[in-house]
């Protein structure tokens, strides 16, 4: 039974998972976003305690 013969199924598995460790991710990295975020400003805001209206 071809099933049970590990060794073509074992090299298509390496050869996938090195294609997707290798190959893929720098491609994918490679990619820009059209709208790249801006920075917000760094100055904090003092907020004011809030009064509570019963006692």
């Amino acid at each position: 039974m071809p099933q049970l013969n590990p060794a073509p199924w074992l090299a298509i598995l390496i050869f996938a998972w090195l294609t997707f460790l290798l190959i893929l991710p720098p491609k994918i990295m490679a990619h820009t976003f059209p709208k790249e975020p801006t920075p917000q400003d760094t100055k904090t805001n003092k907020h004011s305690s809030w009064a509570w209206s019963w006692p």
